[in-house]
């Protein structure tokens, strides 16, 4: 499909100048819109990993049973796929300043309800609210650094301050758990979380101008709803399906997501304003992204989302190491966000997609080999490799989810790619968790789950190489067919 790029739209504004003039306000603008999306995105992140520090704590103060635990785990990744999409969309037409503070104060209050939770199913509904809440304000974060910065070396630096803000959110969230849960009580956390969310969204409310799309679209409501449906039904089941696949109510769950997803997908064909433009899914840019966001979750968020757990239970490591040990990958991958800039101008935006998905590879495959002896040591090299891989990786996603889009479509690129990670993430955390079942057979102790994370570290690289293939196969198919390649500059 021949696609042309153009300029940037002027994006109607209140009270700012045109997004891409270049004037004093637009660059103050532009520079505390960075700093409102990067704090923001921070907290979502925190949020999403708090608990995987603190689950033992959380789920002894509950009451929760082994299905209780599973669904403090994933539950903020049902809010976060369902909504996603929508909110990205509602950004752009709406406004990105209103869907980035509403958003904000969703996540303080579902944050406040699970710090007060007394009960198992109060803390899980808590958390999918924390997911909506975040998911409006990771949409809107990035719908803001596509507005406010260029295509070109300006948004590649912006870029990667949004990817390393993914990167930090996730290596800050155990390890602020963990502080909490030593020095004071786990529903600390989520207090504090609820007082910075707002403090943030009230800087927002004041500091920010409001930015939609020149071109004010009707909601798709029928569309939004079957999508949330379906991504809830399917991650749902995904969760129940832990405690056995041939259960009712999983084939219940599993039936409603799919039939949910096929009435989306018509839909969408059929209405004037989709959320989704489905002439997208033809185009190898856009595709690639979303492929690399899919493999991005299902390989190295799936593999490493389980590792706290993992070495509390096989190697009996306290929360606050595994919190540190976490943070070699995820803080690896916060420098490298930040420096992916600098990347040679030649390597496309794809390139970069490819290349981090095979590093992640590798460095999930070092993480294999673990025996009962081993010691923490053990897992820094592989997490090192995997957070060099994931920091180029959460640049270039953030970059080209944007930059695959329409103009003035920011917000649903957004919402589109890391709908796709965080489905990802729900299918890997899942295969991961049944793997590592199938080999710790009782009585089997500590040598079981080991034998389980080897064989997970070889599944979830496979799945960043499947990952990298897909992007390279994107690029393969338009040098062919030259007539219909799309430029694919780094943006």
């Amino acid at each position: 499909m021949t696609r042309t790029r153009q300029a940037a739209p002027r994006i109607t504004t209140r009270g700012a100048t045109a997004p891409h003039a270049i004037t004093p306000r637009a660059g103050e603008q532009a520079r505390r819109a960075l700093t409102v999306a990067a704090v923001g995105t921070v907290l979502a992140l925190v949020a999403f990993t708090a608990p995987l520090a603190t689950v033992g704590s959380v789920t002894a103060a509950l009451g929760s049973d082994v299905a209780g635990r599973t669904w403090i785990l994933s539950s903020m990744g049902i809010g976060l796929g369902a909504a996603l999409l929508t909110a990205g969309t509602l950004a752009d037409d709406r406004g990105r300043r209103r869907v980035l503070v509403g958003g904000l104060v969703v996540l303080a209050a579902s944050s406040l309800v699970a710090a007060l939770a007394g009960g198992t199913l109060v803390f899980v509904l808590a958390r999918v609210g924390q997911g909506i809440g975040a998911a409006a304000v990771i949409a809107a974060s990035l719908g803001l650094v596509a507005h406010w910065f260029e295509p070109g070396p300006a948004r590649a630096a912006a870029s990667g301050v949004w990817g390393a803000s993914v990167g930090g959110g996730i290596a800050l969230g155990p390890i602020v758990a963990s502080a909490f849960e030593r020095w004071a009580s786990w529903r600390d956390t989520y207090v504090v979380l609820a007082v910075a969310a707002l403090v943030l969204a009230a800087v927002a409310r004041r500091r920010l101008d409001e930015t939609r799309s020149h071109e004010r679209r009707p909601l798709d409501a029928l569309g939004a709803t079957l999508l949330a449906v379906a991504t809830t039904g399917f991650l749902a089941a995904l969760v129940e399906g832990r405690s056995g696949w041939g259960r009712p109510e999983v084939l219940v769950l599993l039936g409603v997501g799919a039939v949910s997803a096929a009435a989306f997908v018509v839909t969408e064909r059929r209405t004037s304003f989709p959320m989704v433009d489905p002439s997208l899914f033809r185009d190898g840019r856009f595709v690639a992204a979303s492929a690399a966001a899919l493999a991005t979750g299902a390989g190295a968020i799936g593999l490493l989302s389980f590792l706290p757990g993992f070495l509390a239970l096989a190697l009996g490591l306290p929360p606050t190491t595994s919190a540190v040990l976490f943070l070699s990958w995820s803080g690896t991958s916060v420098v490298f966000a930040l420096v992916a800039r600098r990347l040679p101008a030649g390597w496309s935006g794809r390139a970069q997609l490819a290349g981090g998905l095979v590093v992640v590879a590798a460095g999930q495959l070092a993480l294999s080999g673990i025996t009962p002896g081993s010691s923490w040591a053990r897992f820094l090299p592989g997490l090192v490799v995997a957070g060099v891989g994931s920091g180029v990786l959460n640049a270039a996603l953030g970059r080209e989810a944007v930059a695959s889009v329409p103009p003035g479509r920011g917000g649903m690129g957004s919402g589109a790619n890391n709908t796709a990670r965080y489905l990802g993430s729900s299918v890997g955390v899942t295969l991961v968790a049944v793997v590592v079942a199938a080999h710790a057979v009782p009585g089997s102790g500590a040598s079981g789950l080991v034998a389980g994370w080897n064989v997970a570290a070889w599944v979830t690289a496979g799945l960043s190489l499947v990952g990298a293939v897909v992007v390279w196969a994107t690029t393969v198919t338009e040098r062919r067919r030259p007539a219909d390649a799309v430029a694919d500059p780094v943006h």
